[in-house]
């Protein structure tokens, strides 16, 4: 075990990243990047119906391809001293499978059938049946809504609730449905099926609602009452969920021969990106990680004994084992962040990338050298010039995507107040900064009030490395100093960290963290001159958010 690697392999919502890491100190030894093709081009994707699908060949051909870049970029001996490899995900992200766990969309007949593909974590198609879920999972004599709140229509048997009542056709082929996250890991070790295929505690807990309280999945009677089919997916999920870090197999011919590495390395259970971003951070007791992007999650794990018989459901989901084994996995976030950030940049870029200009007045290869500069230097040129309108009260309600947390409901919408004719971009975009930072400030406070324990707040994702000014905003807006993770793999780091363990490398997550978790982090302080004013421009916020609620009642009606 002296000179072994293990790799950590993150699939994101646009590419999926592959760390190479020494097994015993956690240095970086390599990384390999890869794009979805077909994502990338757009397609399976319906914006204007929330649809977003992505098919299994985008996964596998681009795993294969990051793979070999980060073993072409290791020394030559690499490959045959890898020992683990872990994975996370995107999530909710399921996909229905035949009987033998083959992806629908893999089939001939199936190939181009969005229906038949994975259905990505923002995919918004099930909103009528995820209020239904509620419902039946809400009555009767036990709660099953009880540790995750308000279903969501990103989650599990919402989106296979949909889907099969849409289409007949997957309904009659669909065996069951699988999560990315556990079916990439039976891909690897050759174990896809749905009889053997091992499924990891994070997705199950969180988003199919799995709880030892309850023996297991919501009873297959309330299941039959939505559906019959889902009774069926009910029979044909395992009775045993396992935690990242846990040992799940071991990597097949197939994929040993095709990834170039050996037979045999051991496969070790993961999770979905958040909560590997989470552990690779370095999440602990009392410190909260922030994954800030075009959304947010906000990860704390507790001891159980602390949160038990509390009501969290309005703030936050819990699972059991969902973080790191042995303590609760709580859950909560934005469905809105950076998106909104983009929201504005697409505004201030509308009339620069649709109005035709004359050739003799600008050519179409300075036209595109000037887009392409606008599009890459938009964000930071404008923060620079909305720090001028920090004391000013024009604020956005963050609920561009609707709202998570506190208190789901998908059917409430964005307001902006204090807009006059003197309001120009750099003032809207403050606007919006102000509003995803209150969004947080919301969450932050209702679990603090709740009991759970929170001392630190670390940041991690593209936006907490590129944004001083929006994190200097956290720390005024939270009154909490604000550490910003420097690793810019922290989501594949995590991934290597359930490697590590898996392999026996490490006794445990913590202790695996202990040497792979770096500790250099940037620090934002809160600065007192700006607290009693972002008070106060809080207050605005809830009040816009009051407002929202009248137009669409509590329950998004």
């Amino acid at each position: 075990m002296k000179n072994s690697i293990v790799a950590g392999v993150d699939f994101g919502s646009d590419s999926v990243r592959v760390l190479l890491c020494d097994g015993m100190s956690g240095k970086t030894i390599s990384t390999g990047v890869c794009r979805y093709e077909r994502w990338i081009e757009g397609k399976y994707c319906d914006a204007r119906e929330n649809r977003y699908r992505q098919h299994a060949l985008d996964y596998i051909e681009s795993l294969t391809q990051a793979f070999r870049k980060a073993l072409d970029s290791a020394p030559s001996s690499a490959g045959d001293k890898i020992v683990a490899i872990s994975v996370d995900t995107t999530g909710s992200t399921p996909c229905p499978v035949d009987r033998e766990g083959t992806p629908l969309c893999l089939l001939p007949e199936y190939k181009d059938e969005p229906d038949a593909m994975f259905h990505l974590w923002k995919d918004h198609t099930a909103v009528k049946e995820a209020q239904e879920i509620n419902q039946v999972f809400s009555q009767g004599d036990i709660d099953y809504t009880k540790y995750q709140g308000i279903y969501s229509s990103e989650w599990f048997w919402a989106k296979i609730l949909h889907t099969v009542r849409k289409n007949p056709a997957v309904r009659t082929v669909a065996y069951t449905w699988v999560e990315h996250s556990d079916w990439i890991l039976g891909l690897l070790s050759g174990e896809v099926s749905p009889h053997t295929l091992k499924r990891g505690s994070c997705a199950a807990g969180h988003k199919a609602l799995w709880n030892s309280e309850f023996g297991g999945l919501p009873a297959k009677e309330r299941l039959s009452a939505l559906d019959p089919y889902l009774a069926d997916i009910y029979d044909r999920y395992p009775n045993e969920v396992f935690p990242a870090g846990s040992p799940v197999g071991t990597l097949c011919r197939e994929w040993a021969d095709r990834l170039g590495l050996n037979e045999g390395i051991i496969i070790g259970m993961g999770s979905f990106d958040a909560h590997a971003g989470g552990v690779g951070a370095g999440i602990r007791r009392s410190t909260m990680v922030k994954v800030v992007g075009t959304s947010t999650v906000d990860l704390v794990i507790e001891n159980p004994e602390n949160v038990r018989g509390q009501d969290l459901r309005e703030i936050c989901g819990q699972a059991e084992d969902s973080i790191v084994p042995g303590f609760m996995g709580i859950e909560a976030g934005q469905p809105a962040f950076g998106d909104a950030f983009t929201w504005v940049k697409r505004l201030g870029l509308w009339a620069i990338k649709q109005i035709p200009i004359p050739e003799e007045l600008l050519d179409k290869q300075s036209r595109e050298k000037q887009e392409e500069y606008l599009d890459k230097h938009f964000i930071p040129m404008i923060e620079q010039k909305a720090a001028a309108y920090i004391h000013h009260d024009e604020i956005a309600l963050d609920w561009f995507n609707g709202r998570r947390y506190p208190t789901l409901n998908e059917s409430v919408q964005s307001m902006l107040s204090h807009i006059s004719l003197s309001t120009d971009l750099p003032a809207l975009f403050c606007a919006v900064a102000k509003g995803t930072v209150f969004g947080s400030r919301a969450i932050f406070e209702s679990l603090t009030h709740h009991g759970v324990t929170i001392e630190e707040i670390i940041c991690v994702g593209g936006i907490a490395e590129k944004s001083p000014f929006i994190m200097q905003m956290f720390a005024d807006a939270l009154k909490v100093p604000i550490q910003v993770c420097v690793d810019t793999q922290v989501c594949a780091r995590g991934a290597a960290i359930y490697a590590s363990v898996a392999a026996g490398l490490f006794k445990n997550i913590p202790e695996a963290q202990d040497t792979y978790v770096s500790r250099s982090n940037k620090t934002y302080h809160p600065n007192q001159e700006t607290l009693g004013m972002y008070d106060e421009q809080y207050r605005i916020y809830q009040t816009l958010g009051k407002m929202s609620e009248s137009f669409t009642g509590n329950n998004g009606r």
